[in-house]
């Protein structure tokens, strides 16, 4: 059994437009070489192939590593949520009849957090929609959005767009004694949705924004966004500052105490931070006291963000039941493993590749290792921990304690996300020059070289728009994306409509394990 490296370059695939391709405009003589003299397929990471809706709705890394990780196919996010709305279960559930039920026994507040957006990959405008009608239905009479803008997972510029629609649900709903109303607002990348703890301060941000009502005041959200575009030149939505709508002075919707709050987001790695803020009895990362004392509100989640955790207490929907994962078919074989990424991508190869789970399943065949992300725009050092996550794999390999090593490159994502296409080129480049350095390791120790990746985002970061204009894309894009198999003595099956949950059984096969019959097919012919 000859041990496996598999790298994942994130947001790396291939592109169908030719437009904003960081990736082929990038110097990548190594993924060049690679896809020329090895054996290597495409593979679906979007859609269908990991669980989502349709295969119009694009991947992430959150539901392709658990793909990769669990080598199935699970219901996901938006069709996770959907098929509970559908049923009717979350309208259903305790969590739902204790958030209403708070709010029409007091007379309080009904308060929706997320983000505006239909992109698909944190949330859906759709789900609010639908709860803001039901919550009217099930007697809640007055109800507060506090709205975090995207311009990520949908075109960079698109949220008066959203707010447009969400203004024209709430206008159809108010009367009858129903009153709802936008209440604060800001960018996704500057209040309220960090993860993986690299920035509490946005956090904080976001909870003087919506809880406090702390800010600068607008009439409406409409006025915020265009004052704010005008004052900051070329700023995409992602980055606007927060803002707080007001009547008379007085910020329309502080939340207080009594009040009701679910977080309409339903991936987990940026719904965690505020999650704590909320529900964390000993929550000290930053100061959430009001004039009146500690917060009384009741919370959910639209999923349970973190199992291990318990992360929130209350949750709408159940998350999927993923079980069999690779890791756990692994451990049971005694195989010993090693999963390294830097903060960005750490939670993707341990809690996501696991199943949606913290902990290990072995302490003594299981090692994890972190690399502290830098606090700084991903496009002023597009490199990222690129180098730190190499020495980390050279030393790991010569080691010779591991029988399975996993890592991610977050450069492709990250970087593409900013939607500097030149930034993103540099990072690309860094990644390239990672598999440069561990090949020939590779080579001296006999280990099989896996290449591989989550999604695509770098391919395509840019767009053409309505008018046929081309527009900087920040989204991931629907591209497929590689798996080169760095192994002479093998071939891969050509052909196939493979995906993401190809990868695993691949892997347990070159490791001689028989995989469980649940499992799609492997690579190997």
């Amino acid at each position: 059994m000859k041990p496996i490296l598999l790298v994942v370059m994130d947001g790396v695939g291939f592109s169908k437009t030719g437009i904003g391709d960081a990736v082929t405009m990038a110097n990548t003589p190594v993924l060049d070489h690679l896809l020329k003299e090895y054996p290597n397929v495409r593979l679906r990471a979007h859609g269908r192939a990991v669980g989502l809706p349709t295969d119009d709705d694009m991947g992430n890394s959150e539901v392709g590593h658990n793909a990769l990780g669990c080598g199935q196919v699970y219901s996901q996010g938006a069709k996770l949520v959907n098929e509970s709305i559908a049923s009717g279960k979350m309208y259903a559930s305790d969590a739902w009849k204790e958030v209403v039920g708070n709010v029409t026994g007091n007379g309080s507040t009904l308060h929706f957090i997320g983000l505006l957006s239909d992109g698909n990959v944190h949330s859906n405008v759709a789900h609010l929609f639908d709860m803001l009608k039901r919550a009217k239905s099930d007697g809640v009479k007055r109800a507060r959005v506090h709205i975090l803008l995207d311009g990520r997972d949908v075109p960079a510029t698109s949220a008066l767009e959203y707010v447009e629609r969400l203004e024209e649900v709430l206008a159809g709903l108010n009367g009858g004694g129903f009153d709802g109303k936008i209440a604060s607002g800001g960018g996704r990348m500057k209040i309220t949705m960090d993860r993986y703890q690299a920035d509490w301060a946005m956090v904080e941000r976001g909870w003087q924004t919506h809880v406090k009502g702390e800010g600068r005041f607008f009439g409406s959200a409409k006025e915020a966004i265009e004052t704010l575009r005008l004052e900051h030149e070329n700023i995409i939505d992602q980055d606007l500052p927060p803002f707080v709508l007001s009547e008379n002075g007085e910020a329309v919707g502080k939340i207080l105490d009594k009040d009701s709050v679910i977080l309409y987001n339903f991936r987990g790695d940026r719904a965690i931070e505020i999650s704590m803020a909320f529900d964390d009895e000993d929550f000290n990362k930053f100061d959430r006291s009001s004039a009146n004392g500690p917060l009384n509100v009741v919370y959910a989640g639209m999923l349970q963000y973190d199992g291990d955790l318990c992360l929130p207490k209350r949750y709408l929907v159940n998350p999927p039941d993923i079980e069999d994962t690779l890791s756990e078919l692994l451990v049971k074989n005694g195989v010993r493993q090693y999963a390294v990424s830097e903060t960005q991508k750490y939670g993707h190869v341990t809690y996501f590749w696991n199943g949606n789970r913290s902990g290990k399943f072995n302490e003594e065949l299981e090692t994890y290792k972190e690399i502290p992300s830098d606090k700084v725009s991903f496009d002023e050092r597009p490199w990222m921990k690129s180098a730190d996550i190499t020495d980390d794999l050279i030393a790991v390999i010569e080691s010779g304690k591991y029988d399975f090593i996993r890592c991610n490159f977050p450069n492709g994502d990250m970087v593409g996300h900013t939607g500097n296409l030149d930034a993103t080129v540099t990072g690309v480049e860094a990644v390239d020059l990672s598999l440069a350095r561990l090949i020939p390791v590779c080579d001296e120790r006999g280990v099989t070289l896996i290449v591989t990746a989550d999604h695509g985002n770098a391919d395509e970061m840019l767009e053409k728009d309505k008018k046929g204009n081309l527009a900087v894309r920040t989204a991931h894009s629907l591209n497929p994306v590689p798996f080169i198999l760095r192994d002479g003595g093998y071939r891969l099956k050509s052909g196939g409509d493979f995906g993401l949950a190809n990868v695993a059984p691949t892997v347990a096969e070159l490791l001689g394990i028989t995989p469980p019959g649940c499992w799609e097919e492997s690579l190997l012919e």
